[in-house]
């Protein structure tokens, strides 16, 4: 029986611009492996945390229509902060777009 999520994919549009979205909001590069033919092994994820996300870049129409939209109109990604106020301007500062502002 599987004992955890080790890493799950996030389709992009370009690496680079990836990487440096989710490495500006404090995420840590762990792998960025060239495989050849454009094609890369890039994961990330928060510090300490043992789920990494694969940055997938999309090929082809399905792909690239699906960026974006991989939580199918939900949110897709939950995260936990001990430092709230710091972690939510930094996200701002990095374009980051928010549903509403944080209520207690």
């Amino acid at each position: 029986m599987p004992s955890r999520i080790a890493l799950f994919s996030l389709l992009v549009p370009d690496y680079d611009a990836a990487l440096a979205f989710f490495t500006g909001i404090g995420f840590e590069c762990r792998e960025d492996t060239d495989l050849g033919g454009g094609k890369r092994w890039v994961r990330i994820a928060p510090p300490g945390a043992q789920t990494e996300i694969l940055l997938a870049r999309a090929v082809g129409d399905r792909q690239q229509a699906a960026i974006g939209e991989q939580g199918g109109g939900r949110v897709w990604l939950f995260l936990e902060t001990d430092k709230f106020e710091r972690d939510y301007r930094n996200m701002l500062d990095q374009g980051v777009a928010f549903e509403g502002t944080p209520r207690d």
